[in-house]
């Protein structure tokens, strides 16, 4: 039997990038849309005062499914497929940033952090404004939750939700109701929160994600194959990354549906209102949808990367 070397990692130079971004598109949606649901039953559980209306990650998914149905796990999620876009220029950043940081450091912890941090920043900048919206849109199906939103949707368009198909009649009456209240920057609120929240955490993620993967390769039979490691690999990275910048999420979410300007006086409320438990408010469910994101992160970014390997290099990588 072979001997099973180190985890091969292929950069940016070795992939052809037409087969790499039409094949990518469909990953990124793919993982969005499991992941889905359990985004924003975190969302909910963060922005509710103490345990009003959920006692947790799954008393809020059978409460949900109950009231509104699987729809309501998915309210919101048209508007938020739009953060394809974002998802895009993270991966092009991120191998870019990859690129570049290896003429100065050939660590492959260097790169992966600095990478994984310059490829939030630009996907952030995408993404902010559509997660305000979308997360407006996560609190309008629970009449408790959404008095915690400033904006609501008009009793009539929740209505003609309710007995037609989603539309993005919702959607267009909050951002008219954003941009009437706050202008462009309603629309960017809890930026710098995001950021905050964001950057630590994917430039965590990576190089613990490759740590993770060689630690597993050095413990595992060699007859396993490197995909299933890394599948392992990466929801142990994202747990570890998000216990470490949960407390920062749990702000974001706070400044963005509350409409909150600043940081620091939404952790000293979150403190008080919350004590120890901001570090935990909201965890288990975003450690929940960080397990499926992982895995098909992980398991459909690998796999797309080997099926856009360069023609001329296929026969000499070996997995």
């Amino acid at each position: 039997m072979q001997q099973k070397g180190p985890i091969q990692i292929i950069e940016w130079e070795d992939l052809d990038k037409r087969k790499f971004y039409s094949l990518g598109v469909f990953m990124t949606f793919t993982s969005r849309a499991t992941a889905y649901p359990a985004s924003l039953i975190r969302t909910r559980l963060q922005v509710q005062k103490g345990k009003a209306v959920y006692a947790g990650t799954f008393d809020a998914f059978f409460k949900i499914l109950r009231a509104e149905g699987v729809r309501g796990l998915y309210r919101g999620f048209m508007v938020n497929s739009f953060t394809l876009v974002s998802g895009q220029a993270y991966v092009t950043t991120y191998e870019l940033v990859r690129k570049f940081v290896s003429h100065y450091s050939p660590s492959n912890t260097v790169k992966s952090l600095v990478a994984g941090g310059a490829a939030s920043l630009v996907a952030q900048t995408i993404t902010v404004p559509i997660d305000v919206v979308s997360q407006h849109l996560m609190m309008q199906g629970c009449h408790s939750v959404s008095q915690l939103s400033r904006f609501k949707v008009k009793p009539k368009m929740v209505l003609a939700a309710a007995k037609s198909k989603p539309t993005f009649g919702q959607a267009w009456d909050l951002t008219v109701q954003i941009f009437a209240a706050d202008g462009l920057k309603g629309f960017y609120r809890g930026y710098v929160a995001s950021l905050l929240t964001y950057i630590p955490s994917s430039a965590l993620w990576w190089p613990f994600y490759h740590f993770y993967a060689e630690q597993l390769t050095l413990l595992a039979p060699s007859a396993w194959p490197h995909l299933l490691l890394q599948a392992l690999a990466g929801p142990m990275a994202g747990a570890t990354a998000y216990t470490i910048t949960n407390p920062l999420d749990v702000i974001r979410a706070r400044v963005q549906v509350e409409g909150r300007s600043s940081i620091v006086e939404t952790f000293k409320q979150l403190l008080a209102e919350e004590g120890a438990g901001i570090m935990t408010k909201g965890l288990s469910a975003r450690i929940i949808s960080s397990l499926p994101t992982s895995v098909l992160l992980v398991v459909g970014y690998e796999t797309l990367k080997k099926l856009s390997l360069r023609a001329e290099l296929i026969e000499s990588r070996h997995w």
